[in-house]
C-alpha cells in the first residue's frame, strides 16, 4: 500500500481505486476501514467485502492486488510484496487508456 500511494496519485482520474478490507471469518465494518485509511493518509476509496470473496478470488494472502478492466476481467494480480513500481505504473496506465476509450 506504501508504494501504490506514490503511485495511485497521478491515475486517479482516470482509474477507479479502492482498498477492500475482507477477513477470513472476521468482518470489518466499513467506519473501521475508514478511520484506519484516514490515519495512514490513504488517497484512494476504501470498502468492505464479505469473506465470500476472497474464496470467490481465490485469495489466500493479505495485500494482494488485483486490477479489473471496465469489463470486469482480472488484468493484474499480486500477493503481497509483488509487483514493482514499474508493473503498477503498467497497469494503472493500461487502465487509464482503457477508460479513455
Amino acid at each position: 500500500m506504501r508504494r501504490l500511494r506514490g503511485i495511485y496519485p497521478e491515475y486517479a482520474v482516470e482509474v477507479e481505486f479502492y482498498a477492500v478490507g475482507a477477513h477470513y471469518g472476521i468482518s470489518e465494518d466499513i467506519e473501521t476501514l475508514l478511520e484506519d485509511s484516514r490515519k495512514r493518509d490513504y488517497p484512494w476509496k476504501v470498502a468492505a467485502a464479505s469473506p465470500q470473496i476472497l474464496v470467490d478470488l481465490g485469495i489466500t494472502i493479505q495485500s494482494t492486488k488485483i486490477a479489473f478492466d471496465s469489463e470486469g476481467t482480472i488484468v493484474y494480480r499480486g500477493d503481497m510484496g509483488q509487483g514493482t513500481d514499474e508493473q503498477l505504473r503498467r497497469v494503472f496506465t493500461e487502465l487509464a487508456a482503457i477508460g479513455g476509450e
